[in-house]
């Protein structure tokens, strides 16, 4: 491996704001800031969005019927469609 032209990897600590939750991931992101954690001073990176705080990971996600794009679209339009038909 050549020297001097890899990121730098170390452990980051990213902070979902919107779930006040940390996490300590390994990462090359450059970033200024730090925090101590655990003891440690580590590097520290906020984010707005994370899988503690996403709909699709904590199950609040808005779920549709079972019964397909088809039939919705026939339910919302199939009388407008029907009568331009006529």
């Amino acid at each position: 491996m050549k020297q001097g032209i890899h990121p730098a990897y170390r452990q980051v600590v990213f902070h979902d704001t919107t779930a006040d939750a940390y996490f300590v991931v390994g990462s090359t992101i450059k970033t200024d800031r730090t925090i101590e954690h655990e003891g440690k001073q580590m590097p520290y990176v906020l984010l707005d969005v994370s899988s503690a705080s996403h709909v699709y990971y904590t199950g609040k996600q808005k779920e549709f019927g079972k019964e397909g794009s088809a039939a919705r679209f026939s339910q919302r339009f199939g009388g407008f469609l029907g009568a331009m038909k006529k």
